[in-house]
This record gives structure tokens, sequence and C-alpha cells, in this order.
């Protein structure tokens, strides 16, 4: 885990050292604009995930200190602890609380909300909607959980004052050395700055998308109802997440383990390396005792059943979830 933290802080670092050290052409500098976004999504999912679970170090302040990678990534770490943790965790596929089915009416992630006619096309346009998932949480979603917050449980938490000035001074670090510095320092033109800003988000947007809503939303996992509909909440985890590529380390590598995603909802609080071995006992365990494990051999095939869902979705008012 301390190899995968030194390798993506000095990827992210070293991307933008060499920017300013060698000022580099057009192409090179798109190159390594992209290069940066590559390390951000890998930090995102590998470092920054696991720190908000308190799942790297036993010493609080060094998963607090890592955490802040959300904020470096322009991101408002504290927004995502609560949004993941108290709305998600905590009421996975449940509509109207998991933050994570949040569609804002362009997509439709569970039957139980209203269907809309543009929706009918959703697993068309869906790729490209992931792709803006990272911009809209660095310019909308955190200021509007802050300040037009849309659900219960964040209209009724009185944030501390340090988290607003650490939300603004965030979002103003991450704007000046993505967006101005280029400018200013590089003398590389707006235009430029700008398109290598939109695709580095289409990057980290995408990719971080696909890995968490293929483990979830797919056409095979349930969307209950309410809390209490299971006896016990490990059945609502088994009924309402899937894993994927578990067979295949580079990609539990690259995605911070959460393609064994059973596992993690099973024990949020495990570093992400240990999954693997994690997951083969869930499995056994799961066989023994006749309880239905979700999987796709690859994240391709997970990738198809999710947009599967989001067609039926698309196309059908009511269904039953299986």
């Amino acid at each position: 885990m301390w190899v995968k933290i030194a390798v993506g802080l000095a990827v992210l670092a070293g991307s933008w050292i060499a920017l300013y050290a060698f000022r580099p052409d057009s192409w090179r500098f798109v190159s390594l604009y992209l290069l940066n976004a590559i390390a951000q999504t890998f930090l995102l999912l590998n470092i920054a995930h696991d720190s908000n679970h308190n799942a790297i170090s036993s010493k609080p302040i060094v998963n607090k200190s890592l955490s802040y990678v959300f904020d470096v990534c322009g991101i408002s770490s504290y927004m995502w602890r609560i949004l993941h943790h108290r709305g998600h965790h905590s009421c996975i596929n449940l509509h109207g609380e998991d933050d994570a089915l949040t569609g804002r009416g362009i997509l439709r992630f569970t039957p139980h909300e209203p269907r809309r006619p543009l929706q009918r096309f959703q697993h068309f346009y869906v790729l490209f909607v992931y792709a803006l998932f990272s911009l809209d949480y660095v310019f909308v979603r955190d200021f509007e959980c802050f300040f037009f917050p849309p659900h219960d449980y964040l209209k009724n938490t009185k944030h501390p004052a340090r988290e607003y000035f650490i939300l603004f001074a965030g979002k103003g670090f991450y704007v000046t050395y993505m967006l101005i510095l280029p400018v200013v320092l590089l003398g590389k033109s707006p235009l430029l700055v700008g398109l290598s800003f939109l695709l580095a988000h289409l990057i980290i947007g995408l990719s971080v998308a696909l890995v968490f809503q293929t483990t979830h939303c797919i056409d095979s996992t349930y969307f209950p109802l309410s809390r209490s509909e299971f006896d016990n909440g490990i059945y609502h985890i088994f009924a309402t997440t899937a894993d994927y590529a578990t067979a295949t380390p580079l990609v539990g590598w690259l995605a911070g383990g959460l393609n064994h995603h059973i596992v993690h909802h099973l024990c949020p609080f495990v570093c992400h390396t240990h999954y693997a071995s994690l997951t083969r006992i869930v499995k056994e365990t799961a066989e023994e005792y006749g309880v239905p494990y979700r999987q796709h051999p690859t994240m391709r095939q997970a990738i198809k059943h999710h947009l599967l869902l989001l067609k039926r979705l698309g196309n059908q008012d009511q269904f039953s979830s299986t």
C-alpha cells in the first residue's frame, strides 16, 4: 500500500515538476497534463477512498492527512466522506437515500423513481454523462451539498466553520494549479489549457464512475424499498452488490480493490490490499450458506450488464428487480 501511495504521489508531483522544469511544447504539455489526470484517478481510487474509510493506517492522523488527496483533486474530502458513509454505505441501492443513485433527472438508476421520456436513450448517452462526473463534483456538487443540501441528513448537519474554509481554499488551489498557472507561468493559451482540463476530467470522471456504478447498478442487483427489508444487513449487501474481475490482479491494483466490492462493504475499514484474499473466503462462505454471490468475470461484462439495466430502466416504468 505504501508503494502505491509513493508511486501515485510521485507521478502526480513529477508531472507538474516536468511541466515547469522543461516548459514543453503543446503536444508534450497535453501529454504531461493527461498523465497528471491519470495520477489523480489512481490516487482517488486507491488512496483517497481507503483513507476516508480509515483503512490505510491505525493512526488517525495518517488517514486524515491522506484523505486530503480528495481536496488536491478538487473534491471536498469532508463532504465526500458524509455522502459516501451516510449516503451510500448505510443505504445501498435505496431510492431517495443512496447518493450514488442520484441521476439529476438525466439518468434513472432505480425502478422506484419516475421515468422520463429522455431516459429511454440513457444507455446511449450515459458514458458521456459519466465523463462529466468529476467536473460536476468539482464545480457543482460540493457547493450544492454545503449550501443547498438535497438530503435530510445534510440539512440537519451543522458543518464546522473550518470545513467551509477548506472547501473554498481547496477549490481555489485546484483551479489555480490546473487552470491559472499554466497560462500565467508557461504562457500556454487559455484554449489549450481549457481543452486539456476538459480531457483530463473525461478520463477521471469516466474511470471513477464506471468503477463504482458497475458494482451496484447492474441487471442482477436488487433495489430495496426500505432499510428494514432484510433481517440482516449482510443479506442487504449481497443482494445489492456485485463483484467483477476478481481473478484479474491488475484490475484490482488499478481500481483500488473496488472490483472486490462485496468485501469492501462487509469490511470497509480493511485496506483494499487484503480484498482478494478475503473475497475467496466470502465466496466459499456464501456458497456454503446458499447466499447468492453476484460477479462478472471481466469489467467489460460488468459494464455491459450496467448498460442493460439502464436500457431496461429507460424503457419500463416498473419491473421486479432480482
